[in-house]
């Protein structure tokens, strides 16, 4: 597949089957968020892979536990692939992906989030190159601020100055892909 095939035919997956993707594309998708930009060169992200469904589903929950439904700017995202913000009988804000990928950055460096959403896009980028689903998730300050995320957070030795950024969900998807985007008019200008 060719670049802008992969960004057009990249889904926010969130319908994932119960099959665990292999460790080896785990790590390539990893490393293709290390090849991130990262601002003045820093390579200041520290990312943690979980291939193990049983914790991705706890920290799924912790995701969704302070989840402030009355913050909304709108009430829908998808009919093919709902979110927690279309249907409030979800109970994992990981969406029983298997696979999940942690993006942390320095809490008081300006730059964190943005520098952690670009490794976020890399590696989704990378994950449907490859045939795996995946999806971006955010909330994940709020993820780990409790006593079991932060003993969590210890067991990973993630240095305390750090704060997680968002998720990036990885697994196959259960069903079919979602229709293709349209692009709503009025979006771009070359001046």
């Amino acid at each position: 597949m060719d670049l802008m095939t992969i960004i057009k035919t990249r889904r926010s997956i969130r319908k994932y089957q119960n099959k665990q993707i292999p460790s080896k594309d785990l790590e390539k998708i990893i490393e293709a968020g290390l090849y991130a930009p990262n601002a003045g060169g820093r390579q200041g992200s520290i990312i943690i892979g979980i291939n193990n469904a049983k914790l991705t589903e706890q920290i799924g929950k912790l995701n969704i536990a302070k989840f402030d439904r009355t913050a909304l700017l709108g009430s829908y995202v998808s009919d093919e692939q709902p979110s927690i913000i279309d249907d409030p009988n979800i109970k994992s804000g990981f969406y029983g992906a298997p696979s999940v990928c942690v993006i942390f950055g320095a809490e008081n460096f300006l730059y964190s989030i943005p520098d952690a959403f670009c490794c976020a896009e890399n590696m989704v980028l990378m994950a449907n190159s490859i045939g795996i689903a995946s999806c971006i998730v955010a909330r994940a300050e709020e993820t780990f601020d409790n006593p079991d995320g932060k003993k969590i957070l210890s067991e990973w030795e993630i240095p305390e100055s750090y704060i997680a950024r968002c998720f990036v969900l990885l697994g196959y998807i259960e069903g079919n892909n979602p229709s293709a985007k349209k692009i709503h008019k009025g979006r771009f200008k070359i001046v």
